[in-house]
């Protein structure tokens, strides 16, 4: 199963791949409160506060991008790419990738980092027995404001005084 941990105030890793039909668990690794939720509409979900610890899951089971965050903490922000086959992978250190086992054919590949407004694209044809290549960039842009599960803009408690 795959796993984005909630570690210093950060989910981790902030951008997976999965396949339609997947669960993704959510451990909490930090010493204080943290909350799961999605309103992305290829999976609107809200796993609601959970301690150090603790851990809750999640099915995927249609394809799209799912952004997740904390309502606790705003800065705490990631992607799930619920894809619909395997034929996905992560970039290696240096950039390159390999897709492994895409049988002979035309081809579209994609390119997704968080942040971007798109994902980039190119085709391939795959001949048997050969190798492909396929170049992209991608250009990634600011993390989007973006409201708590009740739409509503997080509140800043430091700057709340009781009286």
């Amino acid at each position: 199963m795959t796993q984005v941990a909630q570690k210093d105030k950060k989910f981790v890793p902030d951008l997976v791949a999965i396949t339609v039909g997947e669960h993704i668990t959510f451990p909490n690794n930090d010493a204080f409160l943290h909350n799961v939720f999605s309103q992305s509409n290829a999976r609107k979900f809200d796993l609601g506060s959970f301690r150090r610890g603790d851990a809750k899951d999640k099915d995927f089971p249609d394809p799209g991008v799912v952004d997740v965050y904390c309502n606790i903490h705003p800065e705490m922000a990631a992607t799930i790419l619920v894809l619909p086959n395997r034929r996905h992978t992560h970039r290696k250190p240096d950039g390159s990738y390999v897709i492994e086992g895409v049988p002979p054919g035309n081809w579209t590949v994609f390119a997704y980092t968080r942040r971007s407004t798109k994902p980039t694209m190119a085709p391939v044809t795959v001949v048997a027995g050969q190798d492909a290549t396929v170049n992209l960039a991608l250009q990634r842009g600011t993390e989007p404001d973006h409201v708590n599960k009740y739409g509503e803009k997080y509140h800043d408690y430091a700057q709340t005084t009781y009286h």
